[in-house]
């Protein structure tokens, strides 16, 4: 969720503690609601969309792993999902603008093909397996991944020695192979952003690359989510208007995080990643573990 939302609309098991504010501001008068609403709440809801869009202009991935969580405590989880996939895909546009030239086109058609190839395989592994425990699996090995390439460059890269630990170097066959994971994952457990984001750091591509290609892919992969979501089960307009409503604070976001982006040094924004997946890996534990609690 930077990847696609990292709790499933129909396998969250998190207890709706939202009820009042969703129907609130997602009901059927949600302009009239929004007029009436706690200004502490859209204070949240605000200033999540702003640091969620802020970091995924820095990094290329993470609005949904900061906003996926906050947005889920207010909103039915339908909805929460819908936001962030809506807001998602008009930051990834709004950002990717001012990094065209960086993106690598090749590369970006590699995992967007091979993704294609992951989807219907991970469509089939999430009809038959059991959502909590593919969850929880998938936030151990991200989490796993991200201390692994934490203690590798501690090891590999001494103070004041300049080395880049990197573990292969990336080539055509691996890129459908990332691709096709991520497309797997983001059928399964809606994450296609950790197995992309994993493959570049562990191939030391240049962190403005990792930015643009992520932001790219993710723009694409949000962009089909989103027509799927509109055409099979629906956003209501009042939906829409709540995402016209914090829209403009993800663009304030995303403008404010890409100068800073693009100032990242490598080793900087290699720590950041690995921060996020950290992060990430966590998170998704938590929601399986809080899924099996209240199943």
């Amino acid at each position: 969720m930077e990847s696609l939302p990292l709790v499933d609309a129909t396998h969250t098991g998190a207890p709706d503690m939202s009820a009042g504010f969703s129907s609130w501001l997602l009901g059927t008068n949600a302009l009239g609601g929004m007029f009436g609403m706690a200004i502490g709440i859209f204070i949240v809801l605000a200033a999540t969309t702003f640091g969620s869009a802020l970091l995924y202009a820095i990094s290329g991935f993470g609005f949904a792993v900061l906003a996926a969580p906050l947005f889920l405590l207010f909103l039915d989880p339908a909805r929460a999902i819908q936001l962030v996939i809506i807001i998602s895909t008009a930051v990834s546009i709004a950002v990717l603008r001012g990094l065209l030239q960086a993106i690598a086109p090749w590369l970006l058609l590699r995992l967007a093909l091979g993704s294609l190839v992951g989807l219907p395989l991970g469509l089939v592994a999430f009809r038959y397996a059991d959502p909590i425990l593919v969850r929880a699996a998938a936030g151990a090995m991200i989490f796993g991944f991200a201390i692994l390439m934490a203690v590798s460059r501690r090891q590999s890269d001494p103070p004041g020695k300049g080395n880049h630990w990197t573990a292969f170097a990336m080539n055509p066959g691996l890129d459908l192979a990332a691709g096709a994971i991520s497309g797997f994952a983001s059928a399964l457990v809606g994450q296609p952003g950790p197995p992309v984001l994993i493959y570049l750091l562990l191939a030391g591509a240049a962190p403005r690359t990792v930015r643009a290609t992520l932001l790219a892919f993710f723009a694409l992969s949000y962009g089909v989510t989103l027509a799927s979501h509109a055409a099979t089960i629906g956003i209501t307009a009042s939906t829409w208007l709540a995402a016209g409503i914090l829209i403009p604070f993800a663009f304030l976001g995303g403008l404010a995080g890409r100068p800073i982006g693009d100032r990242l040094g490598a080793e900087t924004f290699a720590l950041l990643a690995i921060a996020l997946l950290a992060v990430a890996g966590a998170y998704t534990l938590g929601a399986a573990a809080l899924a099996f609690a209240t199943a």
